[in-house]
This record gives structure tokens, sequence and C-alpha cells, in this order.
């Protein structure tokens, strides 16, 4: 239990460097002062929507290893194996 717990840890602190560079390379400065232009559109807009992109599988993933419920003070395992979600009701049913 200690070593899944101590996984987990290391692999949850892997997140925050992570996030730290994902913050970091948002704004394009390798791409300040240049003029280029790819299919129509500036190349520090295609910067960008590739970084929305990667940003976006790495928030999926990052929410898919459980570490957002563990951040959040929950507990992901325990509720996929209770059959509850973690709303706290049966089945799901959330009306």
């Amino acid at each position: 239990m200690l070593l899944l717990y101590m996984t987990r840890l290391r692999s949850d602190l892997l997140w925050v460097p992570t996030f730290a560079i994902l913050v970091a390379f948002a704004v394009p400065w390798p791409l300040w002062g240049v003029d280029r232009v790819v299919a129509g559109l500036p190349v520090w807009i295609w910067w960008h929507v590739a970084w929305l992109g990667l940003c976006t599988a790495l928030f999926a993933l990052f929410v898919r290893s459980g570490a957002w419920e563990r951040g959040m003070g929950q507990r992901p395992d325990a509720d996929a194996s209770s059959g509850r979600d973690p709303s706290g009701s049966v089945g799901g049913d959330r009306r």
C-alpha cells in the first residue's frame, strides 16, 4: 500500500513541472519579432493552436491518471470499486 502511495505521489509531483513548462511557453517567446505568415495566419497564431492542442491532451491525461481527484481530496479508486460516482449517487444518475 505504501509503495502504491509513493508511486502515485511521484507521478502526481511530475505534473507540477509539466504544467509550469506549459505556462512558461504559452507565450510564443521564440516568435517575437517574426513576421512570417503560414496558410494566411501569422506563425504565432499556429503556435497557440498547437500549444492549446498539447495542453488539452496533457490535461486529459492528467485527469485520466486520477491526479485531479487526489488533488481535490477525493479517492477515485474507492469510488470506482464501490459503484458510486463522485457525487455519491449509485449508478451515475445525476438528476
